[in-house]
């Protein structure tokens, strides 16, 4: 069986590509049903979707045909055509598929390096999985250790010291547009994780005045009541916006929550005081087209990729450590996915040549008459002997090439010049 990931990001494509593929957390399981139905190859699969990644994982027999299936599959199921898909997605197989999820644990490709959202999306995405019973030994493993390994690089590296997100990134391109947000009426819509932590950065930035809207009011208001901030109903958003100098919205929202028309009601009656949209949604939650409107301006998720590129540079040192880290994670991780594969195969090669000897001394022995049954014994001593003696070779340079860097190579071959998946 080969590890495959299939996926995009915000380095292979744009918003409006990642909000048409985006799974809601109310979906997973559907989608993973689905694929489960539609693609039988993938043995186990694991898919992750956040507001800049959507992958999936899967074990399947063979590469090729297996990624075919789950590029035909995201396709179908997003009403794409998959050349269209192909223009955005990337392959990993085998190694390449073990150390991407391990740097996407790790917070190494994600916008912003180091942020800590990722490990708990992929916890999520790796217990819906397993939820329905859609992994097994391979996966369950992997993620597992892809904990392991994220914990061990925050506790090695300082990969997380001044920790960044989207979030903080929402923030600070406030900062620089106002300067001084101490006198700025902020309204957050939402109230889930990535709202909380821009609520959190803008209280640290001396923000007295946050109103915080939210379809479930008392949502609101437990999260507003942390902040010292002031719950305000969803209803009314005509109103509240009104207020406000800056608005960062972050809804699970399938349609704009903000259009433009309203966007222009609200300008006309703040006597045309600018507003700043920050939206880090996705899908998104601010019309695009309110840009167009005189002293409304709109940042949504990709704009922010310019305010966070200033952080790189200082984790790039600590990225480099935790790389280091990460190439000995994966080659344990291998050594112990040959060694899994290894005892399998071997058993299935021996089965399958008994299988073939115990058929054809069967059909010897019907032809032979007049033989007696010591010699029958004696025939199947042999020919169990000879297959032994064949087999004896393969299988000891097969134990010990599982333990170099190319063992699952030699034990794939072997699998496929004898057929053993049929």
């Amino acid at each position: 069986m080969n590890l495959v990931v299939l996926g995009l990001n915000h380095n292979s494509a744009p918003v409006e590509i990642r909000e048409k593929l985006s799974i809601s957390s109310a979906k997973l399981g559907e989608h993973l049903s689905t694929l489960k139905e539609r693609v039988p190859e993938a043995r186990e699969e694991v898919i992750l979707s956040t507001c800049n990644r959507v992958e999936i994982y899967a074990l399947v027999s063979d590469i090729k045909k297996g990624i075919a299936s789950l590029k035909k599959f995201m396709a179908d199921y997003h009403e794409l055509d998959v050349a269209t898909l192909e223009n955005y997605t990337y392959v990993y197989a085998l190694e390449e598929a073990v150390e991407h999820l391990f740097k996407v644990s790790s917070s190494l490709d994600s916008m912003v390096v180091g942020e800590p959202q990722i490990l708990g999306q992929v916890k999520s995405a790796y217990k819906a999985a397993r939820e329905l019973s859609v992994t097994g030994t391979v996966l369950n493993n992997l993620f597992e250790r892809s904990f392991s390994v994220a914990k061990r690089i925050r506790t090695e590296t300082g990969i997380a010291e001044n920790a960044v997100s989207v979030s903080y990134a929402a923030v600070e391109l406030a900062r620089k547009i106002f300067g001084d947000l101490s006198g700025k009426t902020t309204l957050l819509i939402g109230a889930g994780e990535m709202i909380e932590l821009a609520l959190k950065h803008l209280v640290a930035q001396g923000v007295k005045t946050v109103l915080v809207a939210n379809r479930t009011y008392e949502r609101a208001v437990e999260l507003a009541t942390k902040f010292n901030g002031e719950a305000v109903h969803f209803d009314h958003l005509h109103e509240e916006l009104k207020r406000c100098d800056i608005v960062i919205s972050s809804t699970g929202a399938p349609h704009f929550v903000v259009r433009k028309e309203l966007a222009a009601q609200v300008i006309a009656e703040r006597a045309n005081r600018p507003m700043f949209f920050i939206d880090i949604a996705v899908p998104r939650d601010i019309e695009p087209s309110v840009n167009e409107i005189d002293n409304c301006y709109v940042y949504d998720i990709d704009d922010l990729k310019s305010v966070v590129e200033s952080n790189l540079a200082e984790r790039a040192k600590e990225a480099r450590k935790a790389e280091e880290i990460i190439r000995g994670e994966v080659a344990q991780f291998l050594s112990w996915l040959d060694h899994l594969e290894v005892a399998p195969t071997i058993t299935e090669l021996r089965a399958k040549a008994d299988a073939i000897r115990v058929m054809e001394m069967e059909k010897t022995v019907k032809r032979l008459t007049s033989i007696s049954d010591k010699d029958k014994e004696t025939l199947d001593k042999m020919t169990a002997a000879i297959v032994n003696k064949i087999l004896h070779a393969p299988v000891v340079n097969l134990k010990k090439h599982a333990e170099t860097d190319d063992g699952h190579s030699y034990i794939q071959a072997l699998r496929n010049l004898f057929e053993l998946e049929k």
